[in-house]
């Protein structure tokens, strides 16, 4: 039977169908982004029958079978997977520009001799490649080739022919099916390479990562589904006038969500940070800064977190944070003029979290508490100690999560004492490191003593 065609008006901003041409999209309220597609339809019921049939297994009978992950040669970006690079599966990796996308993904390909990568790049040319390959260090067994297309059916072609043991996609966003009318980058073609990238590597098992853009808010660009489709989603972030760079987890499929890899950037590429706790916490306790122990994914880090208190100059009061929720500074401070008396109301404060982290734990909210109180009283806070503990609205220190991994870190990065709260159950357990035990907010002028 001759397939059915069917005419409808697709939004190329958020997707949504409609049944005719409209001037405005009735959903997502953007102008001029619908176009005219034409699907094709076939007779999935024909004469009492359902045409194909689906093959019915009960679950006791089904393998489980446990493909062996690939190694990358990256200790931190294996972790972050969960011990590899799984085969058949579509990793998507998002970022905003320049923080080290391409780095990245170039040197995944570069630094696995033993398996055949497929680098396909519709941003650069080879020699831009190249430079950078050049940077990063070309060793001489690497097996990595490169590719410069867009169109999605010849680069599925290729691979078919290449047959590739890893693949790297740069950027989704520039591939395009000539069979769409839609621009590449636009909700359609986006979904439609997608899809068919995603089916390509179920079926012969290969491994993709795939780099995505992001907008303006820090979602990646594109539909929602995009993110649905693929198997692990990896959130490349951190400031571009830092050296460091955070690979966060938010979808995985063959792992968990709480990993997470630290690396430096500089002139070679890319460098795993084993233990960044040693360069984030400064070797100088100035008066106003303090160490506090925040958790990152699984992952305890030790920074270093510095206040400024000084009159208001200006009349109104300002608050500026770097690294710290600015809400949450508004509530400590608060708490702090109310349960300590301090006259906060007319001052500046300014907090900054060394490192350029963004740190949204609660557990920093003692240090940050402490580094306030230094700057205000004008004070040095103890050598080799570290601050754990949240704070709520009525004064008292809150006990946080893995606070065993916190002490751990303290302990082996030196620190002689580690103020925590006093309801914190530690289970009995000696962790050979003092622990100072703090109830409420009015004990903070102790540690100082």
């Amino acid at each position: 039977m001759i397939p059915k065609q069917k005419t409808v008006f697709v939004c190329q901003k958020c997707g949504s169908h409609h049944s005719k041409w409209l001037g405005q999209c009735a959903t997502c309220k953007e102008w001029n982004s619908i176009k005219e597609r034409i699907f094709v339809k076939s007779d999935a019921f024909e004469g009492g029958r359902i045409a194909g049939n689906s093959q019915v297994i009960p679950i006791q009978e089904v393998r489980a079978e446990v493909d062996q992950r690939l190694s990358t040669g990256d200790a931190e970006f294996d972790t972050v997977l969960g011990g590899g690079i799984v085969p058949g599966s579509v990793i998507l990796l998002g970022g905003e520009p320049g923080i080290g996308k391409s780095t990245l993904s170039l040197q995944l390909g570069l630094r696995s001799p033993q398996y055949k990568t497929l680098y396909i790049s519709g941003e650069e040319s080879f020699s831009q490649i190249k430079l950078r390959a050049d940077r990063l260090g070309i060793a001489e067994t690497t097996q990595c080739f490169l590719v410069s297309q867009t169109h999605i059916q010849s680069i599925l072609h290729t691979l078919k022919e290449a047959k590739p043991h890893l693949v790297i996609i740069d950027s989704i966003q520039t591939l395009y099916d000539a069979d769409l009318e839609a621009a590449s980058g636009s909700i359609s073609q986006i979904r439609h390479c997608a899809l068919a990238l995603v089916r390509f590597a179920k079926e012969h098992g290969v491994p993709m990562v795939v780099i995505g853009h992001i907008t303006k808010d820090g979602a990646i660009a594109g539909p929602k589904v995009l993110e649905h489709m693929v198997d692990v989603v990896l959130q490349f972030e951190g400031n571009t006038n830092y050296d460091f760079r955070l690979l966060r987890t938010t979808k995985n499929r063959y792992g968990s969500v709480a990993a997470l890899g630290i690396f430096r950037m500089e002139s070679q590429g890319l460098i795993p940070v084993s233990n960044p706790s040693q360069i984030l916490m400064g070797s100088d306790h100035a008066i106003g800064s303090s160490v506090g122990s925040a958790m990152e994914g699984t992952r305890p880090l030790l920074v270093e977190t510095q206040a400024l208190v000084s009159h208001a100059v200006y009349g109104t009061p300002q608050r500026s944070t770097t690294g710290f929720d600015a809400r949450r500074l508004n509530m400590i401070l608060a708490v702090m003029e109310k349960k300590l008396q301090l006259k906060l109301g007319a001052r500046d404060v300014f907090i900054n979290i060394a490192g350029g982290f963004q740190i949204k734990d609660p557990g920093l909210d003692l240090a940050i508490a402490v580094s306030i109180f230094s700057s205000f009283k004008n004070v040095e806070v103890p050598q080799k100690v570290s601050f754990c503990g949240e704070l709520g609205l009525s004064g008292e220190v809150r006990p946080v999560h893995r606070i065993d991994q916190r002490i751990m870190e303290a302990k082996k990065m030196g620190l002689t004492s580690v103020y925590i709260s006093h309801f914190q159950n530690l289970g009995g357990k000696d962790f050979g490191i003092e622990l100072v035990a703090l109830k409420t907010i009015d004990e903070l002028p102790a540690v100082f003593r």
